[in-house]
């Protein structure tokens, strides 16, 4: 439950439409364990008490002001979302980069941080390239195996739909960081999307084991 307030001058329209985007882009783009509860919401109010000059519209100068700044807040509580999951030890970031378009990059960030064996590989410090690639392939994006580059904390580990010989020792070192990012390059366009997700760890079935009692 996610409540934002904020003291701009900002009609209610182009305030809806800010937390819509910003929402797209951040706490739609998260994923703990690919289930979603009932109540899971976000709520931003206004009181104008800044008394700046009114924003009606969030594609002028001021407006997009106020969307970037919002869109930090949002991004910010969205990662601490996915790193506070359930027995979780880790953030993992899956950036796209080169997609045919924003929905393309989407599906793809979003297939791999929620990719219950990639979550898996991670808490292993498994530097497990095929899980990734076989999450990159059924996003369902049309996607072309050939061109496809993987980046584990900075470390190739697979290039134009080949796997790489790297270092196991140098990817264990890399991986037992908490912070983990899954660089993916699709080779089809200029498109980007980032998601956000944990690991999956022997504490979540602990955890969830024993919910109600």
């Amino acid at each position: 439950l996610s409540f934002i307030t904020t003291d701009a001058n900002i009609a209610a329209s182009p305030l809806q439409k800010a937390l819509k985007l910003a929402t797209d882009n951040s706490f739609n783009m998260i994923s703990v364990d690919g289930d979603s509860s009932t109540n899971d919401m976000v709520f931003i109010m206004a009181n104008k008490q800044a008394k700046n000059i009114l924003i009606d519209d969030i594609t002028t100068p001021d407006g997009q002001l106020f969307y970037a700044g919002l869109l930090d807040v949002c991004t910010n509580l969205a990662k601490q979302i996915a790193r506070d999951g359930e027995g979780a030890t880790k953030l993992i970031t899956a950036r796209v980069n080169n997609a045919k378009n924003e929905r393309q990059a989407k599906l793809v960030a979003k297939s791999v941080i929620s990719s219950t064996l990639v979550k898996a590989a991670i808490f292993g410090n498994d530097a497990n390239w095929g899980r990734i690639a076989c999450a990159i392939g059924y996003a369902e994006s049309n996607i072309k195996p050939n061109k496809i580059d993987i980046a584990i904390n900075g470390l190739k580990v697979f290039a134009k739909g080949m796997p790489l010989a790297f270092s196991e020792d140098k990817a264990l070192k890399l991986l037992q960081q908490e912070n983990i990012n899954i660089d993916i390059n699709l080779g089809l366009g200029t498109a980007i999307a980032t998601a956000w997700g944990c690991d999956l760890s022997y504490n979540y079935v602990k955890i969830n084991a024993a919910y109600r009692t």
